[in-house]
């Protein structure tokens, strides 16, 4: 199913962003022993589900998911001073949140000003992110985003979902089609491969459906717009650039020849062993990461080594924002 343009080594240094189901491909890529990048890290003592509830060892830096190609490009944007979010930090109860990777502080912090310092100290791992990467894995997830009206300031989930208010005089839906998409993307490879000449990308699209959505369409007429397009783009992106390619994740999960087997009683979720069938395919294709994956030291998920999760860690569930807009439908 997937003939690669280049091949990964075992010290190919690989960073990993996107929607939830990017989180399944890092997963098993760690426990393979691939040398994923993570500048990030979980703080020594924290054990591996609070770490995980804290956004670390989920992805390369501690960004969250990223569920839009625009929330990307704005992220590297503001990370070289390009591009500075507008209402970038949301309340709730007197805590305060960075409305831009809503779900790495759960609890929230003690004030705005602690919010802006943590992101600062954030986008500067996101400076160095694709200076220490040679493939950078990207899943597409969603066309459909709230912004802010007036900036286009796009933000992983709805406001008032986990904090925030949404106000219709500032916030608007807005819904992704092909151009938007793939503009984004050309131009969020023209500026990390500015910084980074030798950087590939590999791209895949999330099999999720939408659990709901804020067009007037059905959710699943929007859940077939949305895909669509993310897998044209991800193909048009693949023909056009030498130095990126497209996993066919989705194509292989989305299959009417598979008959919903990959897919959880109330279709929301991949099934372990859809992940398992994907992740066969990879490396399969790619020998130099096929070894088993190296068992887990007793104790050493505790000692707050969130990267040590094998795919069969219950742990190893998603995490996903976009469930949310369910409740904000309603």
């Amino acid at each position: 199913m997937w003939q690669p343009k280049f091949h990964f080594a075992p010290d190919t240094r690989i960073a990993t962003a996107g929607s939830c189901f990017a989180q399944h491909i890092s997963r098993y890529l760690r426990a393979r022993n691939a040398a994923v990048v993570d500048l990030e890290p979980a703080p020594l003592g924290l054990s591996a589900a609070n770490a995980m509830k804290y956004g670390y060892g989920i992805y390369s830096a501690r960004y969250g998911n990223i569920y839009t190609v625009r929330h990307l490009l704005q992220l590297t944007e503001e990370a070289l001073g390009r591009f500075a979010p507008s209402d970038a930090v949301w309340e709730r109860n007197g805590r305060f949140f960075d409305a831009m990777r809503i779900g790495v502080e759960p609890g929230g912090l003690p004030s705005a000003e602690a919010v802006r310092r943590h992101r600062q100290q954030h986008l500067a791992q996101v400076r160095r992110l694709f200076a220490k990467t040679d493939v950078f894995v990207f899943t597409l997830g969603l066309t459909e985003a709230w912004t802010h009206a007036e900036s286009g300031t796009v933000y992983p989930t709805a406001p008032g979902t986990i904090a925030g208010s949404y106000r219709p005089e500032v916030h608007a839906f807005r819904n992704f089609d092909f151009l938007d998409v793939y503009k984004d993307f050309v131009k969020f490879h023209r500026i990390a491969t500015k910084r980074n000449p030798g950087l590939k990308f590999l791209l895949t699209v999330s099999p999720v459906p939408l659990a709901a959505t804020a067009s007037d369409k059905h959710v699943l007429v929007a859940t077939t717009y949305s895909k669509s397009v993310l897998r044209a783009v991800a193909g048009k992106l693949a023909e056009t650039f030498e130095n990126v390619d497209y996993f066919p994740s989705f194509d292989l999960l989305s299959s009417a020849s598979t008959r919903g087997v990959f897919h959880s009683p109330d279709a929301r979720q991949i099934t372990e062993p859809g992940v398992e069938a994907v992740m066969r395919i990879f490396f399969d294709a790619q020998p130099a990461l096929a070894q088993a994956p190296a068992p887990v030291a007793a104790g050493e998920q505790d000692k707050g080594r969130a990267a040590g999760r094998t795919p069969e860690d219950p742990a190893a569930e998603a995490v996903c924002e976009d469930i949310l807009l369910d409740a904000f439908s309603r």
